[in-house]
């Protein structure tokens, strides 16, 4: 007889699951997605501050509307520091150049980095030590998640500029206010980077009432605080920073002086350890035992192409990252692809059955085809260096190299999206009898059979047949 402990805990287990996909699916059919033209997007705002800058797309254009997320692209300047923020959406932030460390703030959690105590030594008294919670540096092609609540900072420890690109997803049922992206700020006085009207009020209200703060301890009484944090008010004050102008990037004075293992044992261990978390998650040991939250694994690299799922040399290669692989993702309801295509390859023509995908040009440029369910070409167009465009659910896309190279990186908004290929011999049409397609077609069964097995390769062509069958005609 099973026991009743673990029955009653699986069921609890479904209802929460089934809730959570629920609550998703109910947003997302709030979503307009009533799209009859798809453009590729630069950003519409820009925020510059002392050491770096914010640009972000309008969260309210149709596409992003349509996805439920909202993208943000962060560049931070050797020795800047990006305060610590937390917003009301789970985000992947994708490390597109530069590297540094960065702290993900999980509540309860111990703090596992801490100096040496130094006891009483030659008459001298022990002296105060810092510990906190763990630090990650992170390097090109890092994704990182967070879940919604959770606070995070980072810092270029680097020579050259940090550049990352931050996917909000605003209609997961992680969050639970609206459908706007909003920063909750622990320090400085950043500005509204979204220009969101709702904001925009609130902003308002607050000059109404003379105040130029814009961080979360601004609206509490300064007494209170120095009562809870046990201090003078004027160190409070220094929390609230009315007068801070640098913005939420600011400039470090030196180097960054923090507790974290030496250098040189962290790099020689850093692949090593991905690796093996590759591998486990590659296993699909997933049974919440072997990471608890504190020490759960919040960033996966998918730049190095020995990662790639799937690889045609001079063509490409497609990495792919879900919750197979990073686990927290299934929390989130979020994935990431990362793709190469060389040569003026393409990527077949293929959907994303459940999922939205929101794509970012990291390098080169493609001819990108999209069509909707009426077969209308919503897409068609090049999408360049730092242009954004959004595929959703089920509608078809085809991407072509232009020149020698194009790179993107893909946000999906399902922890194990899948797509389905219209070519090639993973594609749907080959999964039809010939039968099947020669009346569907209205044509021969030796054609037929040319449109099912003439294209070998599963997801990226080099397009060599075509462009020969052209030149030979």
């Amino acid at each position: 007889m099973a026991n009743p402990s673990l029955l009653s805990l699986s069921v609890c287990l479904l209802i929460l699951f089934h809730g959570c996909l629920a609550s998703r699916q109910q947003g997302q059919q709030q979503n307009e997605c009533q799209i009859d033209q798809l453009d590729a997007l630069e950003p519409d705002n820009r925020v510059e501050y002392e050491a770096g800058m914010v640009e972000t797309w309008d969260p309210n254009h149709e596409q992003f509307r349509c996805a439920g997320v909202a993208v943000a692209r962060h560049t931070i300047q050797p020795n800047g520091l990006r305060l610590p923020e937390y917003s009301n959406a789970p985000t992947l932030m994708y490390i597109v150049e530069g590297e540094g460390m960065t702290g993900t703030l999980i509540p309860g959690c111990p703090e596992t980095y801490q100096a040496p105590q130094q006891g009483q030594q030659h008459g001298q008294s022990s002296r105060f030590q810092d510990k906190h919670q763990k630090i990650q540096r992170f390097r090109k092609g890092d994704i990182i998640a967070l879940p919604a609540g959770v606070a995070n900072w980072c810092y270029n420890e680097g020579n050259s500029p940090v550049v990352t690109v931050t996917l909000l997803d605003v209609s997961n049922s992680q969050n639970q206010l609206d459908m706007y992206p909003r920063k909750f700020n622990l320090a400085g006085n950043p500005e509204d980077e979204f220009q969101q009207q709702q904001q925009q009020q609130s902003r308002g209200r607050r000059q109404s009432q003379q105040k130029s703060c814009n961080n979360i301890f601004c609206g509490f009484d300064t007494k209170i605080l120095a009562e809870v944090f046990q201090v003078e008010q004027s160190l409070v004050k220094q929390l609230q920073n009315e007068k801070d102008n640098r913005g939420a990037i600011v400039k470090v004075k030196g180097d960054l002086q923090v507790i974290r293992p030496p250098r040189i044992q962290s790099e020689r261990g850093f692949e090593s350890e991905e690796e093996s978390e590759y591998e486990r998650g590659r296993r699909g040991r997933d049974n919440g035992l072997e990471e608890t939250i504190c020490t759960m694994k919040l960033k996966e690299n998918i730049h190095d192409p020995s990662r790639s799922d799937i690889y045609t040399p001079e063509v490409g290669r497609i990495t792919s990252l879900n919750s197979l692989n990073l686990p927290i993702l299934k929390w989130l309801q979020l994935s990431a692809e990362r793709g190469v295509l060389q040569n003026n390859a393409l990527m077949v023509p293929h959907w994303n059955f459940n999922a939205h995908s929101i794509v970012y040009g990291c390098k080169g440029n493609a001819q990108v085809q999209v069509v909707d369910n009426f077969g209308n070409t919503v897409f068609d167009g090049e999408v360049s260096e730092g242009q954004i465009f959004v595929v959703p659910q089920n509608f078809a896309v085809v991407k072509r190299a232009r020149g020698q190279r194009f790179e993107w990186i893909s946000f999906k908004t399902n922890d194990r999206a899948m797509i389905s290929p219209l070519a090639g011999s993973t594609s749907v049409l080959r999964a039809m009898p010939e039968e099947v397609l020669a009346n569907a077609f209205q044509i021969s069964r030796e054609d037929a059979r040319k449109i099912k097995f003439n294209n070998e390769q599963p997801t990226l062509s080099s397009g060599q047949s075509s462009q020969q069958m052209r030149d030979d005609a």
